[in-house]
């Protein structure tokens, strides 16, 4: 049993690395608070010390501007659409991949391989080997059905940046709802086969039920990671054609318009938002683990 000196000492121990973390966490967060409450243009003449302070000026200004709504409702749409994607192709696909198959572990290395390639890399094949309007692979498809070919960066660039993430995550979701179906007990799987229940009910009332932890954990994890989808925009749209997301106005504020202050402001809505839903999926998360 630990002892009141050994337990000081593990504390004393541990807090060099705790004080590290906290700095390195809040230390950006302090500055990018700051920063928001002020007018720091790093190209403009320093402002005079009535100028600096703008209160919550800058707040108001992201918050009221159009271009704010567009970007959350981008936003929420791309994180949706390749949740959609993602959650019902990673259940096919970890199906699949459960059943016996010749070269099985070569398929699941194959399969999962997307998700290690660099987000900023799998956007530049996707827009300069797939969906080139002149020599993309998908191009010379549709003229090969006779039918018009689509410039999809333009013609459909939401769908599109939502495929090319999509392509990223799907292995992420096949791996961990793979492991949740292969803790399934073949045994009810069997008796519910014997009994005479069809494929589609054993789905539906014996495996998806089992995977309810699974996916409500993918589409967590996935949630936080897609709420700063910003290499794919930048690659292929450049923010263009309704494809900007929250992420990427706060950086057009940044350094594109030179607006520190504006874009910190930004940021930090960002955050708040991006916090908001982590509580609400943390709340639904927590129910079904706790089911």
């Amino acid at each position: 049993m630990a002892t009141q000196h050994s337990r000081s000492a593990a504390r004393l121990m541990m807090s060099p690395a705790v004080i590290l973390l906290l700095g390195w966490m809040l230390v950006p967060l302090i500055m990018t608070l700051y920063f928001s409450f002020t007018d720091y243009r790093p190209v403009a003449l320093p402002p005079t010390v009535a100028e600096c302070c703008v209160g919550f000026e800058n707040y108001v200004r992201f918050f009221t501007a159009s271009a704010f709504m567009d970007s959350v409702w981008t936003t929420l749409i791309m994180v949706g659409g390749i949740l959609a994607i993602t959650v019902v192709g990673g259940i096919l696909l970890a199906i699949l991949l459960d059943q016996p198959m010749w070269g099985q572990g070569v398929v699941r290395i194959l399969v999962i391989a997307p998700f290690f390639v660099m987000p900023t890399v799998s956007a530049l094949v996707w827009k300069n080997m797939f969906m080139d309007p002149v020599n993309g692979l998908l191009t010379h498809l549709w003229e090969f059905f006779n039918a018009t070919p689509i410039n999809w960066l333009t013609d459909v660039p939401l769908f599109s940046i939502i495929m090319i993430v999509s392509w990223q995550w799907l292995p992420f979701a096949t791996l961990i709802l793979l492991t949740a179906i292969q803790s399934l007990d073949s045994e009810q799987l069997e008796a519910a086969e014997m009994d005479g229940a069809p494929a589609i009910k054993r789905f539906w009332y014996i495996i998806l039920p089992h995977l309810a932890r699974a996916i409500t954990v993918v589409i967590l994890i996935q949630t936080i990671f897609l709420l700063s989808i910003f290499a794919e925009i930048f690659v292929t749209t450049n923010g263009a054609f309704g494809t900007r997301t929250l992420t990427y106005l706060v950086y057009q504020r940044v350094l594109e318009s030179q607006n520190v202050g504006l874009g910190s402001a930004g940021g930090i809505l960002a955050v708040i938002l991006a916090n908001i839903v982590a509580i609400f999926l943390m709340r639904i998360v927590g129910k079904n683990l706790d089911a």
